[in-house]
């Protein structure tokens, strides 16, 4: 029976085990995404987010820690340099699963686990491209029509000086 046991063995011993997520983390850092089975994407989850939670105070102490983890000084460097950036305000939470199809030769479940700040396909890019939906009453969103809308007449008054030029050149002549 399993009572309590809540680490994922993935059918492997504790030292294969370490080195496949090690690499897996490392791997995750350099790319940014990697496709891998759900089984391997969830236990990377719980494996990884406490190393990138480190590496968003950078002293020496943190960089030994993740190093024990990792063994890798190129994924350490990009972590503490790069990535620690980008999630410095980030709470946790900073990678995402997505599902994708069934692996053809075993049909194991497979997925795609990706940095969330470092997402280009999709995520605030696209949302600032279109219109940003609330839940809020149409009433506010007229408002902010009319905002628009005054914005919008005194750019086509800041443009009539163009106007004011050329009568200056004509004064001049």
């Amino acid at each position: 029976m399993r009572h309590g046991d809540k680490i994922k063995n993935l059918s492997r011993t504790a030292s294969h085990r370490a080195s496949l997520l090690s690499n897996l983390t490392c791997q995750l850092i350099q790319h940014k995404r990697i496709t891998t089975t759900l089984a391997k994407a969830k236990a990377l989850r719980v494996y990884a987010e406490p190393i990138i939670t480190r590496s968003k105070t950078d002293n020496m102490h943190n960089r030994r820690i993740v190093f024990s983890y990792l063994q890798d000084k190129e994924a350490i460097k990009e972590l503490f340099g790069v990535i620690s950036d980008k999630v410095a305000d980030r709470p946790g939470g900073y990678t995402r699963i997505i599902k994708l199809p069934r692996r053809m030769g075993d049909a194991a479940d497979m997925a795609m686990i990706e940095l969330v700040d470092f997402n280009t396909i999709y995520g605030k890019e696209t949302e600032a491209a279109g219109a940003k939906k609330t839940r809020r009453s149409r009433r506010s969103g007229g408002a902010t029509k009319k905002a628009a809308t005054a914005a919008e007449t005194t750019t086509t008054e800041e443009t009539t000086p163009a106007a004011d030029t050329t009568e200056a050149t004509e004064e001049n002549a």
